[in-house]
């Protein structure tokens, strides 16, 4: 079975002439001298490195489409008849209490100050890209009015065109920054907040001390990797003269803006866009433990980590380090990769995979547990976008996993709201749309919902990207709801995919509460709990505290 075949995709606009391709590695099994196109070798034969990113550049979020073997679909959610658990004052479940709109969906993280969310949802880094900036408002008062924590991303400040900095190359003056910033707290209910996230090149900036001392941020957060990728984050430039700029400010830039070469194929169009990179951050524990010290002596009341997905040693790192030093969220984002830019084969080909990636989480929170060490609060990232993903996740990282971090899927009902904008003052909008009406408060069926949070005079300046997060937000919370009402503990049993090899033994598994109830008559099986160790592996003693094995 071929999980992913390369040489043609629309992430990067290829594809092949032929039907009969060969799997590993996707060329056309005819590859005639003469083809016309388009598979990737034919257009990277001119374009070369530019077929790395998929495209074009500030239009498009690409997310990777490799079909792993194991994912959250093998996972049912397993509901039960018998008995209810939730409800207030030890109230015993009837059809009248025990309703599903009675569901809350409110979650909170946090090492000691806790942040309360309506939905256990809430965004990926959106930092420097284009697609990010362009739409801003939409997504930052959309996850304000929906009470959900908003993540800031990298390089924000980095590459505005009107940083000021003084001689020592820090922050002064930031307005994009202060604008993210604003537009997210102008309209927050008390539920959720705005982080944001620092690299190498926000720390030696001074992002951290600028957004402290000028809007009194509270969170920070710290980050491993790029997302699901192990590199830094990139951005594409059209002018030389931007280019220049970026690298000025101490940016990875290519092709190189001041090689006489690439200034020259520049001036006869042949390349038309530089690439800006930024550095990895290289972790210790004793830099790790540092670097959170000195920004919680700058005044920070909550830290956070994100770890994309490397090894079972990073991880089994990441969550031992950050129960050392007290680390408010640490969020675990698996593969493949989602992105507004990164290397399209890099997402598809690298990581661990999220499943698996978050069953591992699970099992060393245990580890730590048992060590009676304090797990942090975790997060689960990596290809969620409905109800159904966000529960199976909840339920599979119970109870160390308080929420899900979505990147692209919450992301795309800002582009759409703000598109249906664009799209009724051109007197344009299509028959997905128009079916439902032709103003806002006939399409957007939260419309008036956020008009009662903003006020009916606000309302005329929410932007209608942010009344489809809202209503996309609502969908999320409605359906946790329904799954909540007719579930006891989530996905009962909650067990790691590791542990079931064949279908039969999952059904062994699942049938051994039901030989309980026929040999005993007894409803005890309404509690039983089964518990297995992960076994001897080298990440324990990583856990441990143990490195001999390194």
């Amino acid at each position: 079975m071929n999980l992913q075949r390369p040489n043609g995709t629309d992430a990067t606009g290829t594809f092949n002439r032929s039907k009969s391709i060969v799997p590993c590695s996707g060329l056309c099994s005819r590859c005639v001298d003469g083809c016309r196109g388009n598979c990737e070798v034919f257009k990277a034969t001119f374009r070369g490195r530019e077929l790395i990113y998929p495209g074009p550049f500030g239009d498009v979020t690409a997310g990777g489409d490799k079909d792993y073997p194991v994912d959250y679909s093998h996972l049912n959610i397993q509901g039960y008849a018998l008995g209810a658990k939730g409800l207030p004052n030890g109230e015993v479940g009837t059809p009248d209490n025990a309703r599903f709109p009675n569901v809350s969906t409110e979650c909170a993280y946090g090492w000691d100050s806790k942040v309360a969310m309506n939905v256990p949802i809430f965004t990926g880094a959106l930092g420097s890209t284009e697609i990010a900036r362009k739409n801003w408002d939409h997504f930052a008062v959309g996850a304000a009015v929906s009470g959900v924590t908003i993540v800031c991303g990298e390089n924000v400040c980095g590459i505005d065109p009107r940083l000021v900095l003084d001689k020592n190359n820090m922050v002064i003056e930031a307005p994009d920054m202060d604008r993210r910033i604003e537009a997210y707290k102008k309209y927050h209910t008390g539920k959720g907040e705005i982080l944001i996230q620092m690299n190498v090149e926000d720390t030696r900036l001074g992002v951290a001390e600028y957004i402290i001392n000028k809007h009194k941020i509270e969170t920070i957060e710290l980050k491993w990797g790029q997302g699901a990728k192990c590199i830094g984050g990139e951005i594409k430039v059209n002018t030389i003269e931007r280019a220049m700029e970026l690298q000025r400010r101490g940016y990875i830039v290519t092709p190189d803006p001041m090689d006489p070469v690439i200034q020259a194929a520049f001036n006869d169009g042949a390349i038309h866009e530089f690439e800006r990179h930024s550095r990895l951050g290289f972790i210790s524990e004793d830099g790790f433990m540092a670097e959170v010290e000195r920004l919680r002596a700058l005044g920070y009341k909550r830290i956070t980590l994100k770890t994309g997905a490397y090894g079972l040693r990073e991880l089994a790192m990441a969550m031992k380090w950050c129960s050392k030093a007290k680390i408010d969220l640490l969020t675990i984002d698996g593969a493949p990769g989602g992105t507004g830019m990164s290397p399209w084969r890099m997402m598809e080909e690298w990581g661990m995979p999220s499943i698996y990636l978050h069953s591992a989480a699970v099992e060393f929170a245990q580890i730590l547990e048992a060590q009676g060490e304090r797990v942090p609060d975790l997060a689960f990232a990596g290809g969620f976008s409905s109800e159904d993903g966000v529960f199976k996740a909840l339920a599979l990282g119970a109870p160390y996993v308080k929420a899900v971090c979505m990147g692209r899927a919450l992301m795309i009902p800002g582009m759409v709201g703000k598109n249906i904008d664009q799209w009724m003052k051109e007197n344009n909008l299509p028959k997905t749309v128009s079916e439902f009406g032709s103003t806002p408060e006939e399409i957007f069926v939260c419309y008036e919902a956020v008009k009662e949070i903003v006020g009916a005079k606000e309302i005329k300046n929410i932007p209608l990207g942010a009344i489809g997060i809202y209503s996309y937000s609502d969908k999320i919370r409605v359906g946790c709801q329904s799954y909540q009402n007719s579930v006891s503990d989530g996905m009962w049993p909650r067990r790691s995919p590791f542990y079931f090899k064949r279908l039969r033994s999952l059904t062994e598994y699942l049938s051994q509460p039901s030989e309980f109830v026929l040999k005993k008559n007894s409803e005890g099986c309404f509690n039983l709990l089964f518990s297995r160790s992960l076994g001897k592996m080298k990440v324990i003693h990583q856990l441990k505290g143990d490195q001999s094995w390194e």
